[in-house]
């Protein structure tokens, strides 16, 4: 197995683009990145995308971003886990330049979410969860997440302010990053007082869904090092799976895909979540930032919120453990099978020391995690200056 580094980077500002599609959106991502990388090729292709046949009519996109890019002739595949689908390209990218069969692997994710409004976006969103056990009874991801919250209030006797630091925090990281989709911040006590979605899920604690491209390009070590002057490495990369429907679920308030992913990730590494000096969770909800922290070793059980508390204060970029430090999926906006991807151009930047107003003062090491649909698929990665 040989070790395995981001060399280029690329993004485009998560937005609302009514007027650009897939190929507009990918090509703009991999230009960048092979900029930074001062490549021209690679050796395939690996795209993240997570409802381009359910909301953009197009599967076989591999192929098609392929063609678009001047790419045409490298094998490019397209890869499918819900909103983990960047992180599941990410991953396989990381194998296939591990194994050595590939010298060079451009990933990228895409997706294009605004194309569907109201309930047909509901319906497109809903492929991700169980379609003969909650779709058909009325459920959506956001229903779900809100029962999820709902329980864990009762369970541990909380209100819904107890999870206002999180969004605060987002939002704060969010304003200072360019590329965010929103830069406003949000007011101490406004959470609580925020529009229902699904009670108790409220306007301002859900991500919005966006549009967006992001691409790294992964080289071994060896040649990374040849090749540009700070390159960062993967060295840890993990995938799991939990019961798929939340019903059926023996510990619904447990998230065992994310702890056991992040635990083989962190023995592959070699590391320990004290050795973390950020981390890029999937905060579509907060209830799934509390309860990722949570499963991932940063807060005993039932207190996951608490890392929250005085504003956000530890969470903060000058924090114990900084989160979500471009603004997450809160703020900069959440294009779902494109977020894994996002998560790694932003970690890069900020272990580069290139995050501007953003940057975590000395990061060394950035642990990044997707999650597809309640976190019944958790990828997780973990990424260390050479």
């Amino acid at each position: 197995m040989r070790d395995v580094a981001i060399v280029g980077v690329g993004q485009t500002p998560v937005n609302e683009y009514w007027d650009r599609g897939l190929r507009s959106l990918s090509g703009e991502a991999i230009g960048l990145a092979m900029a930074d990388a001062n490549m021209e090729s690679v050796d395939a292709l690996y795209v993240g995308n997570g409802y381009g046949a359910s909301v953009s009519s197009q599967a076989h996109i591999g192929a098609l971003i392929a063609d678009f890019a001047g790419l045409a002739g490298i094998e490019a595949f397209s890869f499918e886990a819900g909103d983990a689908s960047g992180a599941a390209a990410l991953r396989s990218g990381y194998l296939a330049v591990a194994s050595g069969l590939v010298d060079s692997v451009l990933v990228l994710g895409v997706e294009k979410l605004t194309d569907t409004v109201a309930a047909e976006r509901v319906r497109a969103r809903n492929v991700s969860i169980d379609a003969d056990y909650e779709t058909i009874h009325g459920a959506s991801i956001t229903a779900l997440a809100a029962m999820l919250m709902r329980r864990y209030m009762h369970e541990y006797g909380l209100d819904l302010s107890a999870f206002e630091g999180f969004s605060l925090n987002a939002h704060h990281n969010g304003s200072l990053n360019p590329n965010a989709m929103y830069r406003n911040r949000l007011k101490a006590g406004a959470f609580a007082k925020a529009p229902m979605i699904s009670d108790p899920v409220s306007l301002f604690d859900s991500a919005p869904d966006a549009d967006g491209a992001a691409a790294v390009i992964l080289t071994s070590t060896e040649r990374a090092l040849d090749r540009v002057a700070k390159p960062i490495q993967i060295v840890g990369s993990a995938a799991a799976t939990d019961i798929f429907a939340l019903h059926d679920r023996k510990d619904p308030l447990f998230l065992a895909a994310v702890a056991l992913s992040t635990q083989k990730a962190f023995q592959q590494a070699d590391l320990t979540p004290d050795a973390v000096d950020l981390f890029e969770l999937h905060d579509a909800y907060t209830i799934l930032a509390a309860l990722s922290l949570e499963a991932a070793g940063y807060a005993e059980r039932g207190t996951g919120w608490q890392l929250a508390t005085n504003g956000g204060e530890a969470i903060a970029l000058t924090g114990k453990l900084p989160l979500s430090t471009w603004g997450g999926l809160k703020s900069r906006g959440n294009p779902a099978g494109a977020t894994g991807v996002y998560q790694a151009v932003e970690a890069t930047l900020q272990l580069r020391g290139e995050a501007g107003a953003n940057q975590v003062a000395n990061a060394q090491v950035a642990l990044i995690q997707n999650l597809g649909g309640l976190a019944s698929t958790a990828i997780t990665h973990l990424l260390q200056v050479i």
